[in-house]
């Protein structure tokens, strides 16, 4: 993916308090979960009990509340299937399928960088927890 524009020069002219169209879309995208949700989904709609199995280590109630948000900003839909009992199917709307390259992109990029950021992690808090300044 090839950015046109410095991040920087992306925010100019937007309002970086409340109303920010960054800071809205990035407070429901950015949340823990959502990012893995959607990678789960990317290739098939699944079932709440498939979501689980991808996501073991997500609560039955966050997952919950993590689906009802992805819903209400239009990133997926949920199909009730009228059986007994009802089947729901959870999929990318449009508007979720659109953000994949970009999803991709960022979840390459973690696992290229994690190696790095676990070992600047190591050496800050070894710094740190000798009382040394950690340059």
């Amino acid at each position: 993916m090839v950015m046109l524009l410095p991040p920087a020069e992306l925010l100019v002219g937007l309002d970086l308090q409340a109303e920010c169209p960054v800071r809205d879309v990035l407070d429901h995208v950015a949340a823990k979960w959502t990012t893995l949700i959607l990678a789960s989904l990317a290739d098939r709609p699944l079932r709440f009990g498939e979501l689980r199995r991808a996501l073991p280590d997500i609560s039955k109630r966050m997952l919950t509340q993590s689906l009802r948000d992805l819903e209400r900003d239009g990133l997926l839909t949920r199909h009730v299937y009228p059986t007994k009992p009802p089947s729901v199917e959870y999929r990318l709307s449009p508007l979720g399928e659109s953000m994949l390259p970009a999803l991709g992109a960022l979840i390459e990029w973690a696992k290229q960088a994690h190696p790095r950021i676990r070992e600047a992690r190591a050496t800050y808090d070894k710094a740190s927890a000798s009382g040394q300044a950690v340059v």
